[in-house]
């Protein structure tokens, strides 16, 4: 048993095997870049015709393609892990904008319902409005332009409830269209 273990330390030990372990030359490994660039997976022939080309073994060609091929993924999740970290800040900084946005839209909605408020409280009558017009007799449609912006209308001469257009506008936040 000795000499079987006297043997084997003889022909793999770790100083014998450091030994014998080669460094590859530039040219050998341009010519191993310019090979995985143009395949990244190694096949058999391919690994045999490269051990002839570089002198060297195919176990070696083969254990460099697997390292090789472990760097490039780590480097293209690395790429593709920094173009979802741009994408991130940049949906976050859109968010951030939209979110402004709405706290501007949201004021003047305010605003907005403080001035329908305001002019709920009193109806209005025809003649305080000197820009209105109106169409038609008894029978038809009136409308009265308020600032150009706002109109109210009368049909028949009866005038539209305010508090059913405010229930209705306030409504609007919750699904219908009126804001």
């Amino acid at each position: 048993m000795n000499l079987l273990n006297s043997q084997y330390q003889k022909h793999y030990s770790p100083k014998r095997a450091k030994s014998n372990k080669k460094r590859l030359t530039q040219d050998q490994v341009r010519l191993l870049e310019a090979s995985f660039d143009s395949n990244k997976k190694l096949e058999p022939e391919r690994k045999f015709v490269l051990a002839r080309e570089l002198g060297i073994l195919p176990r070696q060609i083969a254990i460099w393609y697997q390292n090789k091929r472990a760097r490039w993924k780590n480097q293209s999740l690395e790429l593709d892990y920094n173009m979802l970290q741009l994408r991130l800040e940049s949906a976050l900084a859109e968010k951030r904008q939209l979110e402004r946005d709405i706290g501007v839209v949201r004021q003047e909605l305010h605003k907005a319902q403080e001035m329908f408020f305001a002019l709920s409280q009193a109806p209005p009558s025809v003649s305080s409005f000197p820009s209105c017009y109106e169409e038609g007799g008894s029978n038809s449609l009136q409308r009265y332009s308020l600032h150009g912006d706002v109109s109210c209308s009368w049909v028949n001469d009866e005038a539209l409830q305010l508090e059913e257009l405010s229930a209705s506008c306030f409504m609007g936040a919750h699904g219908s269209n009126c804001v």
